[in-house]
């Protein structure tokens, strides 16, 4: 099963546009239409996804869950650009965001695993070509190798795997794009059978009824675990929601997530209570998380309160999502080879024993210049997929 991180390709679109005013200070505001409770979310989800991947705490998957929020948030988005535009309009915007960074990505890891003795086209002859081409336009898994360079080299010998790790949610997005036309249409007809039919899906695959084996059973599944939060994103923008009585909304998001709490207690893998190893659990507690989030969502132009003091992040985080989502795993591992540096410096064996416990939280401080690094370097290529300039640190000021 896929690991719980994601993004909204559409994320950047208008956000961060700046109205002057009267202070010498440059204020960052949301442009007409941009709501930041929406960009609050998402910020928020990308975060956890980096604080998932260092620390590997399976309750944070139960307190946020990132993939669901970040699907639902694009589903919303998706419903507003297709009633606003023709599909194939919308179809092709959705993929000049994703693809871009996406080629940058693969730019710079793909020639890396072969420089460290990659050589797939050895062993599985020119079928690989094909699948090569996944790193252009994703409709299946990119390759990569499970175990690349060496043992005792800079990056451990699962860089390759970890870097590769996030690629299966820009395949996961990419199918969720191409399929909104019909999925809109479908739900504009029959929403409740539509929000039904991913999560009846997930029942069907999770609990072994049927059995799909291989990328197109982990497609499948990946649809019918995160489909219903998309679909929710549609009821979100149509204002569905609002036309069900809170009461009862809360009574079906109450048995909904209590029903992912028991099945999630029943099917405990090696790695606990990770919603991300149980798909219908995940289905089901991302599916009635989502729900309170849109539920008593408010409508923000401008952060509130002390919120306020956050407004540059969260415009950056939102208009360098894709840059964050995709070298964030890489760059956690970076962070080993720098770190382990401090063992050189003079005198440092005597704080060896505080040294390795304050590890984690060094590998923390240290991965965000990183992040904010790689955004210099290759967050550009978002504002080209977008048709804007190129912009070093687009915060909004």
């Amino acid at each position: 099963m896929t690991s719980s991180h994601s993004v909204d390709t559409g994320a950047g679109e208008g956000v961060g546009a700046s109205t002057s005013t009267t202070s010498a200070t440059p204020v960052t505001r949301a442009p007409s239409g941009r709501n930041r409770y929406l960009d609050l979310l998402r910020t928020v989800a990308l975060v956890r996804v980096v604080v998932f991947h260092m620390f590997g705490w399976a309750w944070l998957t139960f307190l946020f869950p990132s993939m669901g929020v970040m699907f639902a948030l694009a589903g919303s988005l998706m419903a507003r650009s297709l009633s606003q535009r023709p599909a194939p309009g919308v179809l092709r915007s959705r993929l000049r965001r994703l693809l871009p960074p996406m080629w940058a990505f693969a730019l710079v890891v793909v020639p890396m695993m072969f420089v460290m003795g990659w050589r797939p086209a050895r062993d599985e002859g020119l079928w690989w070509f094909a699948e090569l081409a996944n790193y252009l336009v994703p409709f299946g898994a990119p390759p990569y190798p499970a175990e690349s360079g060496d043992a005792g080299g800079l990056l451990d010998s699962s860089w390759a795997d970890q870097a590769a790790g996030p690629l299966w949610y820009i395949r996961a997005y990419l199918w969720f794009v191409l399929a909104s036309p019909l999925l809109l249409w479908a739900f504009r007809r029959v929403p409740w059978a539509t929000l039904a039919f991913p999560v009846l899906l997930t029942a069907v695959l999770g609990t072994g009824l049927v059995e799909v084996p291989g990328e197109t059973g982990e497609a499948l599944t990946d649809f019918g675990v995160f489909g219903a939060c998309w679909v929710l994103g549609f009821a979100h923008h149509d204002g569905m929601l609002q036309k069900v009585p809170r009461y009862v909304t809360v009574c079906l998001v109450f048995f909904t997530m209590a029903f992912g709490l028991w099945w999630a207690s029943g099917h405990l893998t090696d790695e606990g209570w990770n919603l991300d190893e149980i798909p219908l659990a995940q289905a089901t507690w991302s599916l009635g998380f989502c729900v309170l989030l849109f539920q008593y969502a408010p409508s923000w132009r401008e952060l509130p309160g002390r919120l306020a003091r956050f407004d540059s992040v969260i415009t950056l985080a939102n208009n360098r999502a894709v840059t964050i989502y995709l070298w964030h795993n890489l760059l956690i591992m970076a962070t080993v080879p720098i770190i382990d540096e401090l063992w050189y410096l003079p005198g440092i064996d005597a704080f060896g024993t505080e040294l390795d416990a304050a590890y984690p939280v060094l590998t923390l401080v240290l991965v965000w210049p990183l992040l904010a690094l790689m955004i210099l370097v290759m967050g550009w290529a978002e504002d080209v997929g977008a048709g804007r300039r190129p912009r070093l640190w687009p915060n909004g000021r």
